[in-house]
Parts: C-alpha cells; sequence; structure tokens
C-alpha cells in the first residue's frame, strides 16, 4: 500500500492532507522538438513542483498508466497524443514513381516517315512533387535526347493546379507544355505505392514502336545477278574520250529570259555527262563554271519513282529504267533535268566517233547566231522636277552625266537679256492687276519670272519661277520643245507649267535684238512692236491737251487740298484712327468720298485743316 511520505498515512480516502496554500498545480514539459523533429524527456519535478522521490515508477509503468482509461471513475479519456512527425522531405527521400511513356511526333520534311514515335519516362518525385520527363538515348538516331523537360513541378490546367501523384495512371494521356504523352505501364515500386494509397491501376498497355526504326532493323536482302559487262575493259578503253556538244537553252518566253549558250560533255569511260555555261565578258554574270556536276543523267524513271527527292540523294539503278547514251546526244533537242537544250554543233572527234561506232556521218551544223531585235526605249514621263535633259540621263547610264552645253553660244550671248512684262491670265479677281517681269537669257535659252512686290495687295511679291527651260504643253518628254526668243512677242500667251500669262510690253533692249533679227520673227511679232513703237512716238502735248480735257472740274482745286492735308497731317499722333475712319465711310471701297463726309470727318478727329482752304472748296460748284 502507498502511503504518504510526509504524514505516513496511507493514500485512503479521508486520509489525505493537501496544502490549502498552495496555488501552483503545472505538469512539467516532457515533449519538445529540436531541428523538426520530437524529443522525449522524463518529469525532474512533480505536479506543482514538488520533489520527486527516488523510486518513482518505471518508463513502462507510466505508459501503462498514460494508456489506461478509467472511465467509470474519471469519465471519458483525454485524446491520446499525436504520432511521432515525419516531414515530408524525410518520409519520402529518394522515393520517385517510373511511367513509361511515348509521344507522337511529326516529320513533314520526309517522304519515308511521316509521323516518329519517341519512347520517354516520366519521373514523380514524391518529397516535393516535382515531375521530369527523360528520354532514353538511341544510337545513331541524329536527335537531341536525353532530358526533355528538367525538374519541376507541372501545370495541369489553366488554373495553375499542378500534377499530383493522384492524378497518374497506366492507360490516361499527359499534356505537358502542348504536348501529350500517353502513359502504357510503371514499374513494381510505382504499383505497390499507387495500391497502398487506395488508387486503383488500369491495365498495362503495349508500348508503341517507331515504324521506321523498326524498318531499319530488318533490311531487305536483294540478290543482284552480275552482268556480263566489263566496267574495267571500259574504262581502260575510253579513258580520256569525252564526246563535245555545243548547246544553247532559249528561255526567251519567260519573264527576264534570254538564250544561253552552253557546252556539253558525255565521258565515254563512265557514260556520266557534264554541262558547262559559256561566259562573255561583260554579261553581268558571275563566272560559276558548272551548271551540272559530272553524274550519271536518267532517261526513264520508275512510276513509284517520281517523287523521289533528286536535289536531296543520289539516284540509284533501283529508281532509274535507263539512263542517257552517247546514242542519245545528236544534233536536236534534249531535255535534261527538266531543262530543254538545243544541241546545234559538236567536235570533230565527236563526228569521227559517232561515224564509227553508229555509222552516222552527216551530223547537221546549224547556225544559230541571230542578232536580238533593236528594243525601243521608253523614257518614263516627266514628274515636272529639273530639266528633262537631265532627268533623260538617268534612264540611259548608271551613273548620270551633265548633258553637253553649246560652249559658243554661251560665249555670245553671255549677260544678254530680253525682258518683257506680262498679265497673268486668270479667273480670279485678285490676280486681274498682278504684274510679272519675264527674263529670258540668250546664253542658255532659260526663263526666269519676277513679281514685283504692290504694296497693301496682300500677294507676297519676288521670285515666281527660278532659272529654268520650259516646255511648250504641245511638246512630249522624248522630244521636249522650249520656248525660244521667237515666240516673245506683245500680245503672246505663255504657258509655264499650268499658268498662262500674256505680254504686255518689252524693254528698249528687246526692240532694239528684234530690229536686229528680223528675220526670225513672225509677221505678227513685227507688227505687235511697230504699234508700240508708233505709241511710243507720238506727240507729247496732244497727250497733255487729251488729259485736260478728260479732267473733270476742280480736280486741280482738289489735288492741291489734298496736298496740303497731307503735310498738315505728316506729324499727326492719330495717323492709324485717320485711315480706319475714312475706310468705314467708304463702303464701295472705291477710293473716294463726299465732300461733305470729308469735312465732317475731319470735324470728328479734330484735324488741323486751314479755314481758308475749307471755305474755297466749299464755295467753289
Amino acid at each position: 500500500m502507498v502511503s504518504n511520505p510526509v504524514h505516513r498515512l496511507p493514500f485512503l480516502p479521508g486520509t489525505s492532507f493537501k496544502d490549502s496554500t498552495k496555488t501552483a498545480f503545472h505538469r512539467s514539459q516532457t515533449l519538445s522538438y529540436k531541428n523538426g523533429y520530437a524529443v522525449v524527456r522524463r518529469p525532474t519535478v512533480g505536479i506543482g513542483g514538488e520533489r520527486l522521490q527516488v523510486n518513482q515508477l518505471s518508463q513502462a509503468e507510466l505508459d501503462e498508466l498514460a494508456n489506461k482509461a478509467p472511465i467509470l471513475t474519471y469519465g471519458q479519456p483525454k485524446q491520446a497524443p499525436p504520432a511521432e512527425f515525419i516531414p515530408a522531405h524525410v518520409a519520402f527521400d529518394k522515393k520517385v514513381l517510373k511511367f513509361d511513356a511515348y509521344f507522337q511526333e511529326d516529320v513533314p520534311m520526309s517522304t519515308e516517315e511521316h509521323y516518329r514515335i519517341r519512347q520517354v519516362n516520366i519521373y514523380y518525385y514524391l518529397e516535393d512533387d516535382s515531375m521530369s520527363v527523360m528520354e532514353p538515348v538511341v544510337e545513331n538516331s541524329g536527335i537531341p535526347q536525353g532530358k526533355l523537360i528538367k525538374r519541376q513541378r507541372l501545370t495541369k490546367n489553366d488554373q495553375g493546379d499542378h500534377y499530383h501523384w493522384k492524378d497518374l495512371n497506366r492507360g490516361i494521356n499527359l499534356t505537358i507544355y502542348g504536348r501529350t504523352f500517353r502513359v502504357v505501364d510503371c514499374d513494381r515500386f510505382t504499383q505497390v505505392f499507387l495500391e497502398s494509397q487506395g488508387i486503383e491501376l488500369n491495365p498495362p498497355e503495349k508500348m508503341a514502336l517507331d515504324p521506321y526504326t523498326e524498318l531499319r532493323k530488318q533490311p531487305l536482302r536483294k540478290y543482284v545477278t552480275p552482268s556480263d559487262f566489263d566496267q574495267l575493259k571500259q574504262f581502260l578503253t575510253f579513258d580520256k574520250q569525252v564526246l563535245r556538244f555545243y548547246a544553247i537553252w532559249d528561255d526567251t518566253d519567260s519573264m527576264f529570259g534570254e538564250c544561253r549558250t552552253y557546252i556539253i560533255h558525255y565521258y565515254l569511260m563512265d557514260d556520266t555527262v557534264e554541262i558547262r555555261e559559256v561566259h562573255e565578258r561583260n554579261n553581268g554574270r558571275d563566272p560559276f563554271p558548272l551548271l551540272m556536276n559530272r553524274q550519271r543523267m536518267p532517261k526513264v524513271l520508275v512510276k513509284n519513282a517520281k517523287n523521289f527527292p533528286q536535289c536531296v540523294l543520289e539516284i540509284s539503278d533501283q529508281e532509274v529504267l535507263e539512263w542517257y547514251t552517247a546514242k542519245d546526244f545528236i544534233v536536236g533537242k534534249l531535255t535534261i533535268l527538266g531543262r530543254t537544250f538545243f544541241i546545234y554543233d559538236c567536235d570533230p572527234f565527236t563526228r569521227q566517233y559517232y561515224k564509227e561506232k553508229f555509222g552516222i556521218s552527216d551530223l547537221p551544223r546549224i547556225d544559230v547566231s541571230k542578232e536580238p531585235p533593236p528594243v525601243k526605249q521608253e523614257l518614263p514621263p516627266y514628274n515636272g522636277f529639273g530639266l528633262i535633259e537631265d532627268s533623260v540621263q538617268n534612264c540611259f547610264v548608271l551613273i548620270p552625266k551633265a548633258p553637253k552645253k553649246d560652249v559658243i553660244k554661251m560665249l555670245v550671248n553671255d549677260n544678254k537679256v530680253l525682258r518683257y512684262l506680262a498679265a497673268l491670265e486668270s479667273p480670279i479677281p485678285e490676280d486681274k492687276d498682278r504684274r510679272f517681269v519675264f527674263s529670258y537669257f540668250l546664253a542658255s535659252d532659260m526663263i526666269s519670272i519676277f513679281e514685283p512686290p504692290v504694296r497693301n495687295s496682300g500677294i507676297i511679291g519676288g521670285k515666281y519661277l527660278g532659272r529654268t527651260k520650259v516646255a511648250k504643253p504641245s511638246s512630249t518628254a522624248e522630244d521636249p520643245i522650249y520656248y525660244g526668243p521667237t515666240d516673245f512677242f506683245i500680245g503672246a500667251v505663255i504657258e509655264v507649267f499650268g499658268h498662262r500669262f500674256i505680254i504686255l510690253d518689252t524693254d528698249d533692249y528687246v526692240l532694239k535684238y528684234m530690229e536686229n533679227n528680223a528675220a526670225q520673227y513672225s509677221p505678227e511679232a513685227l507688227l505687235s512692236i511697230r504699234n508700240r513703237i508708233q505709241k511710243q512716238e507720238a506727240p507729247a502735248p496732244e497727250l497733255e491737251n487729251k488729259q485736260t480735257r478728260e479732267d473733270p472740274p476742280g480736280v486741280q482745286e482738289l489735288e492741291a487740298l489734298i496736298d496740303t492735308i497731307q503735310k498738315q497731317l505728316k506729324d499727326h499722333p492719330c495717323k492709324d484712327n485717320i485711315h480706319e475712319a475714312f475706310q468705314i465711310y467708304d463702303q464701295e471701297a472705291s477710293g473716294f468720298v463726299d465732300k461733305e463726309r470729308f469735312f465732317k470727318i475731319c470735324d470728328s478727329l479734330n484735324l488741323p485743316i486751314d479755314d481758308s482752304l475749307i471755305k474755297e472748296q466749299a464755295l467753289s460748284p
């Protein structure tokens, strides 16, 4: 019987003593974690910090008491402590699930196989749920093999979910990065693990095989009966004997085609053919020596060999029914590799060989030399920039040169300029009062146009056209006809780049030039100049009397008044306001106002006008 060590009394109901002043009843900690592992330790003190006796219960007795469930006395027992915690990277360390799978790959650039089967191994690492795809290396496969997808967590849908070992099974398709893998089987460890986790495995499937690889494993054995033809004898007999033919290839029917010359060599020692291109000097082509390398040329192919990639692989006797021989190379048309050649001649050795071998003694010689038809060069339309002669030089040579000039004409007519006054023929009212000065340079037959600036006209004057040659509207770009000095006279219409001008007057140098070169001008031009001279020689007094008769009464007095007012208003501070006031009353923009309005404006602006002048004008009729 267990007794109380302090009072020496047994632990029976009613005989136990408790310290009423005690307030701590905690238990010592017996479970802790160190570096992620659970560590169990025995308590050093009892409940509330009491000292434990040496003859304490053993560990087995403590475990038995801990697992004992006195339901009747103390009610429902407490929940058992959790099992020992083991991290995933420790529990599943070096545990990998392995699946056998394959995927199909298209082969678009081959005629022997349309698709290829590639076998792979899919590894699932349980410690971090990562996956990798490895392809076993096949010797002489010509395909980069090994690690197809490095170890990583792979997504299975657009929501970002990753593959889990619960998603893997036999007989399913896995889509990884757009490539579909067919899982056919797994190893023994994978099967035991998945079955222990309650996953029902599908039956295993047979691994698909690559048809091209299987075809290469079983080569077809062919037995060829040796022929009676001795190739060594042919080599020794016809060594260094070559038939030479001269041929042309006419490709003028196609765009940018031409007729080109070739030399065809037929080697008698091994029945091979070589085609060389004849290069001419400055023909614009690279001096490449051979059009076709020396090889045997097929004449008739097998029906099934029409799609054979001839430009990639060499043709053997299995794809050819008949080869080209020396008898096929005679004067006439010959088709080699889809290109039709016309043989028009051969050398003397070839003629002698055909005469002795085939009995053909009269091989014809055809003359194929012909002069090309003259090609008329068409010039593009003139774009309006620069001179036509300068633009045409770009069509004749690669590096254009400036057209030749008449040096003698430039020296004789240096600094000789004919000037004319012209008006613009336009339906726009603002263009009726515009005047232009035409300058014709006799040294270069060029024309320049200058518009004298007019104050308050709203048009900016200055250079209207730079010095250039102007072609007539009726001329063409191939044969331009430029304006000459004989085309300029009073009343003539000159069209410059779509604008029509009428010649109104000339200077004195033009009159002198026309007088010295009267034979070059038309009668109409001479008549216009004669009329102008007659107007200049008219008497001046008659003009003055005529002007006096035409003037209305009071004009001279009005002009005197205007001069006096201008002198008085020269230094007036409100000149701009005066100009605006007269424009307001002059609604018709005629440039004149009534006498009453004039004096009224002056009074409203307090203009200092002499009263005597105003009275004099007021009394005048």
